[in-house]
């Protein structure tokens, strides 16, 4: 079969692994990819964003599965589109993708639904917003509304710095329209997990848990990123609190998007905060997350094509999914600045390598006359399996050593909660 993923970044790149790793592909695209994808997939040059040229390009060169990686195309109605050609084709429609797209809508539809989730109000004003600050006082969370990157979320310590991110996100526009709606939430204390799940309209099919490191820096310092490194499993959060979360989170939200008149085919991304009172929900998002993938996908030992073909069918229900008992830990290596402003175009060194147990997946790289090059601000993730999470530790960070490029920038803690 051919398939097309839809995509750039280091998660597409490890779908991609995964699904070549299928003995039912024959041919992979990748719209548009990037240097280190080009290596198991043709890139072509289309725009994720380009639905009409991506369902014409399936269209003309026959794919049997489209996959979609990023947020922008699902929330574009991408999956509407193919599915009005009759291309098949795996990730929500675009209603189903508006739980990511508007943290409003999202957190109205679990206090609807009375899915445990911090306390919160929406604000259009932001002179109401700071008046609700001021009220609540901090810590207290303030996120705009729409898409923003995974940079739209600002954990502020006073009620200074949470009128600050209301006036760069609704009066200064950082985030452009995203911030014409701001959500202010309570603070939440605890461990952050990602859990995401496969759902077909009917079925709920969790994978397994991992955790993210959103802070630019070493213990958790510094402006929030896209994610910095992350791990799976999670050996301090019991298994019966995952169990709980799947019991009144991800299935009660199944429910809860039938119940809308919603049907959810993919994957549902849930950004978790282990709190004293048990899992609540930080946030959703209706694809797999990027870095969590990288850890995530590796650990799968079902057929990628199988499952992502059985939620399409509305099937999921009757398909076996199975995964590795080794830990996986993956390290991001980012340019000097991100995620504030960062140069590109510096040669990379060290990428011939191959090892057994490491991965490297390429986020923000170009391939120009043989060499590679930085071309994004998380640049490669150094992904390593282990026995238990302290071999796959020591091999990530083994590997990330034999590469460098200028104003390398990486952290040096990924999976130390997990040593403790």
């Amino acid at each position: 079969m051919k398939v097309l993923v839809v995509g750039s970044g280091g998660r597409e790149h490890a779908i991609i692994w995964k699904l070549a790793q299928s003995p039912k592909v024959e041919k992979i695209y990748c719209a548009p990819g990037n240097g280190g994808i080009q290596e198991l997939a043709e890139c072509v040059e289309i725009a994720a964003t380009d639905v009409d040229r991506l369902v014409h390009f399936a269209r003309e060169n026959q794919i049997d599965l489209t996959v979609v990686g990023p947020e922008v195309p699902l929330l574009l109605g991408i999956v509407d589109h193919f599915i009005d050609a009759g291309l098949p084709i795996f990730g929500p429609n675009r209603a189903a993708a508006k739980i990511e797209g508007s943290k409003r809508f999202a957190k109205e539809l679990m206090k609807k639904y009375q899915i445990p989730t911090a306390d919160f109000c929406a604000f259009t004003d932001p002179a109401a917003a700071r008046k609700y600050i001021r009220q609540k006082g901090g810590p207290i969370v303030v996120k705009a509304d729409g898409l923003a990157a995974g940079k739209g979320v600002v954990v502020a310590h006073t009620v200074e710095e949470a009128e600050k991110a209301v006036a760069e996100a609704m009066e200064d526009k950082v985030f452009g329209e995203a911030g014409n709606e701001v959500v202010i939430e309570e603070f939440l204390s605890g461990q952050e997990v990602t859990l995401m799940a496969f759902m077909d309209g009917k079925t709920v099919k969790p994978m397994v848990v991992s955790q993210d490191h959103k802070p630019v820096f070493d213990g958790d310092k510094g402006p929030n990123t896209g994610g910095m490194g992350t791990y799976s499993p999670v050996p301090q959060i019991p298994e019966k609190v995952i169990d709980k979360a799947v019991q009144t989170i991800l299935v009660p939200m199944m429910k809860a998007f039938r119940q809308e008149g919603i049907e959810y085919k993919g994957v549902l991304y849930a950004g978790l905060m282990i709190t004293q009172s048990g899992p609540k929900v930080i946030e959703f998002n209706a694809r797999f997350g990027d870095p969590e993938a990288q850890v995530v996908v590796p650990r799968l030992e079902t057929d990628l094509v199988d499952i992502m073909e059985a939620v399409i069918r509305g099937e999921l229900s009757k398909q076996e999914i199975s995964w590795s008992d080794q830990a996986a830990v993956c390290v991001i290596l980012a340019s000097g600045g991100y995620p504030g402003a960062y140069e590109k175009g510096f040669p990379i060194q060290g990428l011939t390598v191959k090892e057994h147990n490491s991965m490297v997946f390429h986020a923000g790289t170009s391939q120009k006359q043989g060499k590679w090059l930085t071309a994004g601000g998380r640049v490669l993730g150094v992904t390593a399996l282990g026995e238990d999470i302290a071999e796959a530790r020591r091999r990530a960070y083994q590997r990330i050593e034999t590469i460098t490029f200028e104003k390398a920038h990486y952290r040096k803690d990924i999976a130390s909660k997990a040593m403790k």
